[in-house]
Protein backbone atom coordinates (compact mmCIF):
# COMPACT_ATOMS: atom_id res chain seq x y z
CA UNK A 1 0.00 0.00 0.00
CA UNK A 2 1.29 3.65 -0.99
CA UNK A 3 1.73 5.94 2.18
CA UNK A 4 0.33 8.80 1.83
CA UNK A 5 2.26 11.87 0.92
CA UNK A 6 2.23 14.59 4.25
CA UNK A 7 1.45 17.77 3.15
CA UNK A 8 2.22 20.70 6.10
CA UNK A 9 -0.16 22.87 6.44
CA UNK A 10 0.68 27.03 7.24
CA UNK A 11 -2.19 29.03 8.13
CA UNK A 12 -1.32 33.05 7.75
CA UNK A 13 -4.81 34.58 8.43
CA UNK A 14 -3.87 36.35 11.47
CA UNK A 15 -1.27 38.27 9.57
CA UNK A 16 -1.82 38.24 5.81
CA UNK A 17 -5.90 38.17 6.41
CA UNK A 18 -5.17 41.24 8.79
CA UNK A 19 -3.83 43.09 5.37
CA UNK A 20 -7.55 42.64 3.60
CA UNK A 21 -9.09 45.97 3.01
CA UNK A 22 -12.41 46.16 5.66
CA UNK A 23 -10.95 43.90 8.02
CA UNK A 24 -9.78 44.81 11.43
CA UNK A 25 -8.53 42.62 13.82
CA UNK A 26 -8.74 42.67 17.43
CA UNK A 27 -6.78 40.75 20.19
CA UNK A 28 -10.02 38.79 20.47
CA UNK A 29 -10.32 38.40 17.43
CA UNK A 30 -7.00 36.86 16.51
CA UNK A 31 -7.39 34.53 19.96
CA UNK A 32 -10.83 32.96 18.97
CA UNK A 33 -9.47 32.35 15.19
CA UNK A 34 -6.67 30.75 16.41
CA UNK A 35 -8.49 28.53 18.59
CA UNK A 36 -10.66 27.82 15.84
CA UNK A 37 -7.55 27.16 13.37
CA UNK A 38 -5.97 24.77 16.32
CA UNK A 39 -9.33 22.82 16.53
CA UNK A 40 -9.28 22.01 12.82
CA UNK A 41 -5.72 20.84 13.20
CA UNK A 42 -3.91 22.93 11.15
CA UNK A 43 -0.08 22.66 11.51
CA UNK A 44 1.50 25.95 11.74
CA UNK A 45 -0.47 29.77 12.80
CA UNK A 46 1.56 32.32 11.78
CA UNK A 47 0.51 34.79 14.53
CA UNK A 48 1.79 37.90 12.94
CA UNK A 49 4.71 40.25 13.50
CA UNK A 50 6.48 40.59 17.18
CA UNK A 51 7.90 44.19 17.24
CA UNK A 52 5.95 45.64 14.18
CA UNK A 53 3.15 46.89 15.78
CA UNK A 54 1.61 46.82 19.44
CA UNK A 55 -1.50 44.65 18.64
CA UNK A 56 0.76 41.36 17.44
CA UNK A 57 3.04 42.46 20.53
CA UNK A 58 0.11 42.02 22.35
CA UNK A 59 -0.89 39.15 21.02
CA UNK A 60 2.33 37.23 21.46
CA UNK A 61 2.42 38.13 24.95
CA UNK A 62 -1.06 36.26 25.41
CA UNK A 63 -0.99 33.55 23.20
CA UNK A 64 -3.36 31.09 23.71
CA UNK A 65 -2.50 27.18 24.63
CA UNK A 66 -3.26 25.12 21.35
CA UNK A 67 -3.74 21.39 21.46
CA UNK A 68 -2.16 20.78 18.08
CA UNK A 69 -0.78 24.18 15.73
CA UNK A 70 2.46 25.13 16.77
CA UNK A 71 2.86 28.98 16.80
CA UNK A 72 5.00 30.81 14.30
CA UNK A 73 6.53 34.46 14.32
CA UNK A 74 6.89 36.44 11.19
CA UNK A 75 9.55 39.44 10.28
CA UNK A 76 12.27 39.90 8.04
CA UNK A 77 16.15 38.75 7.93
CA UNK A 78 18.47 41.16 9.74
CA UNK A 79 19.54 44.50 8.10
CA UNK A 80 21.92 45.13 5.80
CA UNK A 81 24.14 47.16 8.25
CA UNK A 82 23.52 45.42 11.10
CA UNK A 83 24.80 41.61 12.79
CA UNK A 84 21.80 39.10 12.91
CA UNK A 85 23.00 38.96 16.95
CA UNK A 86 22.22 42.42 17.40
CA UNK A 87 19.29 43.02 15.11
CA UNK A 88 16.36 44.17 17.03
CA UNK A 89 13.42 43.42 14.67
CA UNK A 90 14.78 39.47 14.43
CA UNK A 91 15.26 39.30 18.21
CA UNK A 92 12.21 40.55 18.78
CA UNK A 93 11.35 37.12 16.89
CA UNK A 94 13.53 34.76 18.75
CA UNK A 95 12.34 36.09 21.96
CA UNK A 96 8.76 35.60 21.13
CA UNK A 97 6.90 32.57 22.45
CA UNK A 98 6.81 31.38 19.17
CA UNK A 99 8.72 27.98 18.49
CA UNK A 100 9.20 28.60 14.68
CA UNK A 101 10.30 31.75 13.42
CA UNK A 102 9.56 32.28 9.73
CA UNK A 103 11.28 35.25 7.84
CA UNK A 104 11.10 36.51 4.41
CA UNK A 105 14.03 37.87 2.09
CA UNK A 106 14.40 38.99 -1.35
CA UNK A 107 14.75 36.07 -4.39
CA UNK A 108 14.58 38.97 -7.20
CA UNK A 109 16.99 40.89 -8.06
CA UNK A 110 14.76 43.84 -9.16
CA UNK A 111 14.33 44.85 -5.59
CA UNK A 112 17.62 44.55 -4.58
CA UNK A 113 18.43 47.40 -7.45
CA UNK A 114 14.92 49.75 -7.51
CA UNK A 115 14.45 49.19 -3.44
CA UNK A 116 17.38 48.29 -0.97
CA UNK A 117 20.28 48.95 -2.92
CA UNK A 118 22.29 46.57 -1.60
CA UNK A 119 24.50 44.11 -3.46
CA UNK A 120 24.03 40.30 -3.97
CA UNK A 121 26.51 39.21 -1.71
CA UNK A 122 24.96 41.36 0.84
CA UNK A 123 21.39 39.88 0.87
CA UNK A 124 22.91 36.07 0.66
CA UNK A 125 24.70 37.48 4.11
CA UNK A 126 21.48 39.12 5.51
CA UNK A 127 19.44 35.74 4.57
CA UNK A 128 22.48 33.37 5.95
CA UNK A 129 23.50 35.07 8.89
CA UNK A 130 19.57 35.67 10.29
CA UNK A 131 18.62 31.77 9.77
CA UNK A 132 21.53 30.77 11.34
CA UNK A 133 20.81 32.16 14.21
CA UNK A 134 17.59 31.50 14.51
CA UNK A 135 18.44 27.86 14.70
CA UNK A 136 21.14 28.83 17.14
CA UNK A 137 18.53 29.79 19.22
CA UNK A 138 16.62 26.68 19.19
CA UNK A 139 13.85 27.83 16.40
CA UNK A 140 12.36 26.18 13.48
CA UNK A 141 13.51 28.10 11.02
CA UNK A 142 11.24 28.87 7.71
CA UNK A 143 12.29 31.39 4.96
CA UNK A 144 9.62 32.89 2.57
CA UNK A 145 11.45 33.77 -0.67
CA UNK A 146 9.77 37.03 -1.66
CA UNK A 147 8.61 37.48 -5.10
CA UNK A 148 10.40 33.74 -5.92
CA UNK A 149 8.72 32.83 -9.18
CA UNK A 150 9.23 36.66 -10.57
CA UNK A 151 12.78 36.53 -9.63
CA UNK A 152 13.24 32.90 -11.17
CA UNK A 153 11.56 33.96 -14.50
CA UNK A 154 13.67 37.11 -14.59
CA UNK A 155 17.02 35.88 -13.19
CA UNK A 156 17.00 31.92 -12.02
CA UNK A 157 21.07 31.81 -11.15
CA UNK A 158 20.28 34.77 -8.49
CA UNK A 159 16.55 33.03 -7.47
CA UNK A 160 18.28 29.36 -7.19
CA UNK A 161 21.09 31.68 -4.93
CA UNK A 162 19.21 32.93 -2.37
CA UNK A 163 16.94 29.84 -1.54
CA UNK A 164 19.89 27.20 -1.67
CA UNK A 165 21.51 29.52 1.10
CA UNK A 166 18.57 29.90 3.39
CA UNK A 167 18.13 25.84 2.54
CA UNK A 168 21.95 25.57 3.75
CA UNK A 169 21.85 28.14 6.33
CA UNK A 170 19.65 25.74 8.31
CA UNK A 171 15.92 26.41 7.07
CA UNK A 172 13.91 23.85 8.08
CA UNK A 173 11.28 24.64 4.91
CA UNK A 174 11.89 27.17 1.72
CA UNK A 175 8.97 29.10 1.04
CA UNK A 176 8.71 30.09 -2.32
CA UNK A 177 6.15 32.66 -2.88
CA UNK A 178 4.44 33.72 -6.00
CA UNK A 179 3.87 37.93 -3.79
CA UNK A 180 2.62 39.45 -7.10
CA UNK A 181 0.06 36.69 -7.61
CA UNK A 182 0.66 36.60 -11.44
CA UNK A 183 2.36 33.38 -11.80
CA UNK A 184 0.56 30.26 -13.62
CA UNK A 185 -0.48 26.75 -12.81
CA UNK A 186 1.61 25.29 -15.76
CA UNK A 187 4.67 27.55 -15.05
CA UNK A 188 4.43 27.00 -11.32
CA UNK A 189 5.05 23.40 -11.81
CA UNK A 190 8.20 23.39 -13.87
CA UNK A 191 9.89 26.20 -11.92
CA UNK A 192 9.35 23.73 -8.85
CA UNK A 193 10.43 20.93 -10.41
CA UNK A 194 13.91 22.70 -11.35
CA UNK A 195 14.02 24.02 -7.72
CA UNK A 196 13.12 19.85 -6.29
CA UNK A 197 16.54 19.36 -8.19
CA UNK A 198 18.65 21.53 -5.89
CA UNK A 199 16.36 21.37 -2.77
CA UNK A 200 14.29 18.02 -1.35
CA UNK A 201 10.73 18.55 -1.99
CA UNK A 202 10.14 18.08 2.09
CA UNK A 203 11.93 21.09 2.45
CA UNK A 204 9.83 23.43 0.05
CA UNK A 205 6.45 25.39 0.58
CA UNK A 206 4.23 27.05 -1.64
CA UNK A 207 2.77 30.93 -0.81
CA UNK A 208 0.56 31.94 -3.45
CA UNK A 209 -1.55 35.51 -4.04
CA UNK A 210 -4.53 35.12 -5.90
CA UNK A 211 -4.20 37.95 -8.19
CA UNK A 212 -5.25 35.87 -11.18
CA UNK A 213 -7.46 33.73 -9.61
CA UNK A 214 -5.10 30.96 -9.38
CA UNK A 215 -4.01 30.77 -6.11
CA UNK A 216 -5.45 27.43 -4.96
CA UNK A 217 -4.77 25.59 -7.88
CA UNK A 218 -0.88 27.35 -8.22
CA UNK A 219 -0.68 25.64 -4.70
CA UNK A 220 -2.23 21.79 -5.93
CA UNK A 221 0.01 22.33 -8.86
CA UNK A 222 3.33 23.03 -6.64
CA UNK A 223 2.04 19.94 -4.08
CA UNK A 224 2.12 17.39 -7.59
CA UNK A 225 5.52 19.04 -8.23
CA UNK A 226 6.98 18.13 -5.23
CA UNK A 227 6.68 20.89 -2.15
CA UNK A 228 4.93 19.38 0.98
CA UNK A 229 4.08 22.64 2.89
CA UNK A 230 1.33 25.00 1.72
CA UNK A 231 0.73 28.36 2.97
CA UNK A 232 -2.66 30.23 2.96
CA UNK A 233 -5.35 31.85 4.93
CA UNK A 234 -8.72 31.28 5.80
CA UNK A 235 -11.42 31.79 3.19
CA UNK A 236 -8.30 33.44 1.39
CA UNK A 237 -8.74 36.43 2.94
CA UNK A 238 -5.36 38.68 1.82
CA UNK A 239 -4.80 41.84 0.54
CA UNK A 240 -5.33 42.68 -3.01
CA UNK A 241 -7.09 39.07 -4.58
CA UNK A 242 -6.63 37.18 -1.48
CA UNK A 243 -4.09 34.74 -0.83
CA UNK A 244 -4.40 30.87 -1.33
CA UNK A 245 -7.73 29.49 0.12
CA UNK A 246 -7.38 26.93 2.65
CA UNK A 247 -11.02 25.95 3.09
CA UNK A 248 -10.67 24.75 -0.61
CA UNK A 249 -7.08 23.45 -0.35
CA UNK A 250 -7.45 21.16 2.53
CA UNK A 251 -10.42 19.13 1.04
CA UNK A 252 -9.00 18.82 -2.33
CA UNK A 253 -6.13 17.32 -0.58
CA UNK A 254 -7.72 14.70 0.85
CA UNK A 255 -9.95 13.72 -0.40
CA UNK A 256 -8.66 14.43 -4.28
CA UNK A 257 -5.14 13.57 -3.94
CA UNK A 258 -4.88 11.38 -0.58
CA UNK A 259 -2.97 13.05 1.20
CA UNK A 260 -2.44 13.62 4.81
CA UNK A 261 -2.61 16.79 6.25
CA UNK A 262 -2.27 16.03 10.15
CA UNK A 263 -6.30 16.06 10.05
CA UNK A 264 -8.61 13.30 10.04
CA UNK A 265 -12.76 12.66 8.57
CA UNK A 266 -14.04 13.86 12.18
CA UNK A 267 -12.11 17.33 12.58
CA UNK A 268 -12.46 17.37 8.13
CA UNK A 269 -16.62 18.18 8.75
CA UNK A 270 -15.56 21.11 10.49
CA UNK A 271 -14.77 22.80 7.64
CA UNK A 272 -17.87 24.80 6.79
CA UNK A 273 -18.27 25.51 10.43
CA UNK A 274 -14.86 27.29 10.67
CA UNK A 275 -15.54 28.95 7.31
CA UNK A 276 -18.71 30.71 8.26
CA UNK A 277 -17.18 31.44 11.94
CA UNK A 278 -14.49 33.99 10.25
CA UNK A 279 -17.26 35.62 7.90
CA UNK A 280 -19.71 35.68 10.85
CA UNK A 281 -16.64 37.18 12.91
CA UNK A 282 -15.91 39.83 10.23
CA UNK A 283 -19.41 40.52 10.11
CA UNK A 284 -19.33 39.40 6.49
CA UNK A 285 -22.06 38.09 4.30
CA UNK A 286 -20.81 34.53 3.78
CA UNK A 287 -20.04 33.10 0.08
CA UNK A 288 -22.87 31.14 -1.18
CA UNK A 289 -21.13 29.86 -3.88
CA UNK A 290 -17.76 29.01 -2.00
CA UNK A 291 -16.76 25.87 -3.38
CA UNK A 292 -17.14 22.73 -0.58
CA UNK A 293 -18.73 25.07 2.41
CA UNK A 294 -21.04 27.79 0.38
CA UNK A 295 -24.44 27.49 0.86
CA UNK A 296 -25.36 26.12 -2.34
CA UNK A 297 -21.74 24.37 -3.26
CA UNK A 298 -24.22 21.48 -3.07
CA UNK A 299 -27.47 23.30 -4.85
CA UNK A 300 -29.43 21.08 -7.23
CA UNK A 301 -32.07 23.40 -9.52
CA UNK A 302 -32.23 22.03 -12.74
CA UNK A 303 -35.24 19.17 -12.72
CA UNK A 304 -33.39 16.55 -14.75
CA UNK A 305 -29.86 17.20 -12.17
CA UNK A 306 -32.36 16.64 -9.62
CA UNK A 307 -33.90 13.62 -10.57
CA UNK A 308 -30.52 12.06 -11.02
CA UNK A 309 -29.11 13.22 -7.84
CA UNK A 310 -32.45 11.44 -5.68
CA UNK A 311 -31.57 8.38 -7.25
CA UNK A 312 -27.38 8.44 -7.15
CA UNK A 313 -25.80 11.65 -5.62
CA UNK A 314 -22.58 10.80 -7.32
CA UNK A 315 -24.49 12.01 -11.11
CA UNK A 316 -24.34 15.76 -9.61
CA UNK A 317 -21.78 16.04 -6.66
CA UNK A 318 -18.25 15.53 -6.62
CA UNK A 319 -18.67 14.31 -3.17
CA UNK A 320 -20.42 13.78 -0.02
CA UNK A 321 -21.52 17.66 1.26
CA UNK A 322 -21.27 15.94 4.57
CA UNK A 323 -17.46 15.52 4.53
CA UNK A 324 -16.91 18.64 4.77
CA UNK A 325 -19.61 19.70 7.40
CA UNK A 326 -21.92 20.82 4.61
CA UNK A 327 -25.52 19.63 3.09
CA UNK A 328 -27.50 19.05 -0.22
CA UNK A 329 -30.00 22.15 -1.50
CA UNK A 330 -32.92 21.16 -3.50
CA UNK A 331 -33.68 24.31 -5.33
CA UNK A 332 -37.48 25.26 -6.09
CA UNK A 333 -37.68 27.61 -9.11
CA UNK A 334 -38.93 27.68 -12.75
CA UNK A 335 -35.97 25.27 -14.01
CA UNK A 336 -37.92 22.76 -11.35
CA UNK A 337 -39.65 19.57 -11.97
CA UNK A 338 -41.56 17.51 -10.21
CA UNK A 339 -38.22 15.98 -8.48
CA UNK A 340 -37.02 18.86 -7.21
CA UNK A 341 -40.81 19.28 -5.59
CA UNK A 342 -40.83 16.01 -4.49
CA UNK A 343 -37.30 16.35 -2.64
CA UNK A 344 -37.79 19.51 -1.25
CA UNK A 345 -41.13 18.48 0.56
CA UNK A 346 -39.47 15.22 1.97
CA UNK A 347 -36.69 17.82 3.08
CA UNK A 348 -39.61 19.94 4.41
CA UNK A 349 -41.29 17.30 6.15
CA UNK A 350 -44.19 16.79 4.22
CA UNK A 351 -45.06 12.89 3.97
CA UNK A 352 -46.60 12.15 0.43
CA UNK A 353 -49.62 9.97 1.67
CA UNK A 354 -52.63 8.48 0.14
CA UNK A 355 -54.71 11.48 0.36
CA UNK A 356 -52.27 14.19 -1.46
CA UNK A 357 -52.82 13.40 -5.25
CA UNK A 358 -50.13 13.32 -7.75
CA UNK A 359 -52.53 16.62 -9.08
CA UNK A 360 -51.78 18.55 -5.99
CA UNK A 361 -47.89 17.60 -6.48
CA UNK A 362 -48.11 18.85 -9.98
CA UNK A 363 -50.76 22.17 -9.20
CA UNK A 364 -47.86 23.31 -6.92
CA UNK A 365 -44.70 22.96 -9.73
CA UNK A 366 -47.22 24.69 -11.91
CA UNK A 367 -47.95 27.39 -8.99
CA UNK A 368 -44.38 27.92 -8.17
CA UNK A 369 -43.50 28.47 -12.15
CA UNK A 370 -46.02 30.98 -12.05
CA UNK A 371 -45.53 32.73 -9.38
CA UNK A 372 -41.70 32.90 -10.26
CA UNK A 373 -42.80 34.46 -13.47
CA UNK A 374 -44.06 37.28 -11.21
CA UNK A 375 -40.63 38.01 -9.84
CA UNK A 376 -40.69 34.95 -7.15
CA UNK A 377 -37.90 33.34 -6.47
CA UNK A 378 -38.11 30.65 -3.91
CA UNK A 379 -34.41 29.15 -4.23
CA UNK A 380 -33.52 31.82 -2.10
CA UNK A 381 -36.69 32.10 -0.24
CA UNK A 382 -36.62 28.32 1.71
CA UNK A 383 -39.47 29.64 4.20
CA UNK A 384 -41.75 31.10 1.87
CA UNK A 385 -41.51 27.90 -0.74
CA UNK A 386 -42.14 25.65 2.71
CA UNK A 387 -45.24 27.46 3.54
CA UNK A 388 -46.77 27.58 0.12
CA UNK A 389 -46.33 23.71 0.14
CA UNK A 390 -47.43 23.04 2.74
CA UNK A 391 -51.15 25.56 2.49
CA UNK A 392 -51.16 23.40 -0.81
CA UNK A 393 -50.70 20.18 0.13
CA UNK A 394 -51.07 19.80 3.66
CA UNK A 395 -53.01 22.31 6.59
CA UNK A 396 -51.13 25.69 7.80
CA UNK A 397 -53.43 27.29 10.57
CA UNK A 398 -54.82 30.99 10.22
CA UNK A 399 -52.49 32.34 12.21
CA UNK A 400 -53.63 35.74 11.96
CA UNK A 401 -54.76 37.52 8.89
CA UNK A 402 -53.61 40.96 7.78
CA UNK A 403 -57.06 43.00 6.51
CA UNK A 404 -55.64 46.16 6.13
CA UNK A 405 -52.75 48.79 6.23
CA UNK A 406 -52.53 52.51 6.06
CA UNK A 407 -48.80 54.42 5.93
CA UNK A 408 -48.04 58.06 6.60
CA UNK A 409 -44.67 59.37 5.79
CA UNK A 410 -43.49 62.88 7.42
CA UNK A 411 -40.38 64.29 5.79
CA UNK A 412 -39.07 67.32 7.06
CA UNK A 413 -35.97 69.63 6.70
CA UNK A 414 -34.40 72.09 8.66
CA UNK A 415 -32.55 74.93 8.13
CA UNK A 416 -29.65 73.53 7.16
CA UNK A 417 -31.55 70.95 4.67
CA UNK A 418 -30.47 68.00 7.45
CA UNK A 419 -33.54 65.59 6.30
CA UNK A 420 -35.09 63.84 9.26
CA UNK A 421 -38.20 61.28 8.64
CA UNK A 422 -41.17 59.34 10.81
CA UNK A 423 -43.23 57.21 9.05
CA UNK A 424 -46.42 55.96 10.78
CA UNK A 425 -48.45 52.62 9.96
CA UNK A 426 -51.70 51.75 11.39
CA UNK A 427 -52.55 48.24 10.29
CA UNK A 428 -55.92 46.16 11.06
CA UNK A 429 -55.45 42.46 12.01
CA UNK A 430 -57.75 39.81 12.91
CA UNK A 431 -56.72 37.29 15.11
CA UNK A 432 -58.97 34.26 15.66
CA UNK A 433 -62.69 36.54 16.24
CA UNK A 434 -60.91 39.46 17.36
CA UNK A 435 -60.12 42.40 15.09
CA UNK A 436 -56.55 44.22 16.29
CA UNK A 437 -55.70 48.05 15.58
CA UNK A 438 -52.33 49.10 16.01
CA UNK A 439 -50.09 52.33 15.13
CA UNK A 440 -46.62 52.00 15.19
CA UNK A 441 -43.81 54.47 14.18
CA UNK A 442 -40.28 53.59 12.59
CA UNK A 443 -37.75 55.30 10.94
CA UNK A 444 -39.19 54.63 7.71
CA UNK A 445 -42.53 52.48 6.60
CA UNK A 446 -40.74 48.76 6.89
CA UNK A 447 -39.95 49.58 10.31
CA UNK A 448 -42.92 50.82 11.31
CA UNK A 449 -45.39 47.76 9.69
CA UNK A 450 -42.33 45.60 11.50
CA UNK A 451 -43.18 47.00 14.74
CA UNK A 452 -46.61 47.33 14.35
CA UNK A 453 -47.76 44.06 12.90
CA UNK A 454 -45.31 42.32 16.56
CA UNK A 455 -46.98 44.58 18.61
CA UNK A 456 -50.62 43.54 17.30
CA UNK A 457 -49.41 39.65 17.48
CA UNK A 458 -46.61 39.36 20.49
CA UNK A 459 -49.67 38.93 23.14
CA UNK A 460 -50.84 36.26 21.71
CA UNK A 461 -47.55 35.02 20.28
CA UNK A 462 -45.23 35.85 22.82
CA UNK A 463 -42.19 34.19 20.92
CA UNK A 464 -41.92 36.78 17.83
CA UNK A 465 -40.48 38.90 20.40
CA UNK A 466 -37.25 37.29 20.08
CA UNK A 467 -37.22 37.04 16.27
CA UNK A 468 -35.63 40.21 14.96
CA UNK A 469 -34.81 40.94 10.87
CA UNK A 470 -30.95 40.33 10.21
CA UNK A 471 -30.78 41.49 6.14
CA UNK A 472 -33.88 42.96 4.05
CA UNK A 473 -32.91 43.02 0.56
CA UNK A 474 -35.02 44.72 -2.14
CA UNK A 475 -34.56 44.39 -6.12
CA UNK A 476 -36.56 46.38 -9.14
CA UNK A 477 -37.03 43.61 -11.61
CA UNK A 478 -38.27 45.57 -14.54
CA UNK A 479 -36.31 49.13 -13.90
CA UNK A 480 -37.15 50.18 -17.54
CA UNK A 481 -41.13 50.32 -16.33
CA UNK A 482 -39.48 53.37 -14.11
CA UNK A 483 -42.03 54.30 -10.68
CA UNK A 484 -44.41 51.41 -12.10
CA UNK A 485 -41.82 48.95 -11.51
CA UNK A 486 -42.34 45.91 -10.27
CA UNK A 487 -40.19 45.43 -6.28
CA UNK A 488 -39.25 41.77 -4.95
CA UNK A 489 -38.23 42.08 -1.05
CA UNK A 490 -36.33 39.52 0.97
CA UNK A 491 -36.22 39.12 4.28
CA UNK A 492 -33.65 37.24 6.68
CA UNK A 493 -34.77 36.90 9.90
CA UNK A 494 -33.56 35.32 13.08
CA UNK A 495 -34.65 33.86 16.46
CA UNK A 496 -32.88 34.27 19.57
CA UNK A 497 -31.72 30.25 18.99
CA UNK A 498 -29.90 30.95 16.06
CA UNK A 499 -32.36 29.98 13.56
CA UNK A 500 -32.37 31.88 10.51
CA UNK A 501 -34.95 31.98 7.64
CA UNK A 502 -35.77 33.49 4.42
CA UNK A 503 -38.88 35.01 3.02
CA UNK A 504 -39.63 37.16 -0.14
CA UNK A 505 -42.37 39.33 -1.25
CA UNK A 506 -43.09 40.81 -4.61
CA UNK A 507 -45.40 43.68 -5.53
CA UNK A 508 -45.12 47.03 -7.59
CA UNK A 509 -45.61 48.89 -4.23
CA UNK A 510 -42.10 48.34 -2.23
CA UNK A 511 -44.06 48.23 1.45
CA UNK A 512 -46.11 45.66 -0.04
CA UNK A 513 -44.11 43.61 -1.16
CA UNK A 514 -42.11 44.25 2.04
CA UNK A 515 -45.54 43.07 3.97
CA UNK A 516 -45.84 39.67 2.52
CA UNK A 517 -42.27 39.22 3.25
CA UNK A 518 -42.77 40.17 6.88
CA UNK A 519 -46.42 38.23 6.85
CA UNK A 520 -44.46 34.56 5.83
CA UNK A 521 -41.62 35.45 8.38
CA UNK A 522 -43.92 35.63 11.25
CA UNK A 523 -46.02 32.70 9.66
CA UNK A 524 -42.57 30.44 9.66
CA UNK A 525 -41.45 31.36 13.08
CA UNK A 526 -45.50 30.50 14.37
CA UNK A 527 -45.19 27.17 12.35
CA UNK A 528 -42.29 25.93 13.61
CA UNK A 529 -42.85 27.02 17.58
CA UNK A 530 -46.07 24.86 16.81
CA UNK A 531 -45.04 21.85 15.14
Amino acid sequence: MTKKPRIYLYDSTLRDGAQTSTVNFGLRDKIEIAKKIDELGIDYIEGGWPGANPLDDEFFANLPQLKKSRFTAFGMTCKANASAANDNGLNALINSQAKSICIVGKAWDFHLTHALQITEDENLKMISTSLKHIVKKGKEAMFDAEHFFDGYKANPKFAMRAIKTAYESGARWVVLCDTNGGTLPSEISKIVKEVTKEIPGENLGIHCHNDTGNAVANSISAVEAGVRQIQGTLNGLGERCGNANLISIIPTLMLKMNCDVGIDEKHLKNLSKVSHFLDDLLNKERDKFAPYVGKYAFAHKGGLHVSAVTKNAKSYEHIEPEKVGNERQIMISNQAGRSNILSRLKEIGIELRDEIKVSQVSDLVNKVKDLEAQGYAYDAADASFEILAKKSLASVPNFFEVQSFRVLDEIKYDAKGKVSMIAEVTVKIKVGDKIILTVSEGNGPVNALDKALRKSLSRKYPCLKNVKLTDYKVRILNPNQGTQAVTRVQIESMDDEGNKWTTIGVSQNIVEASLVALRDSITYKLMKEKS
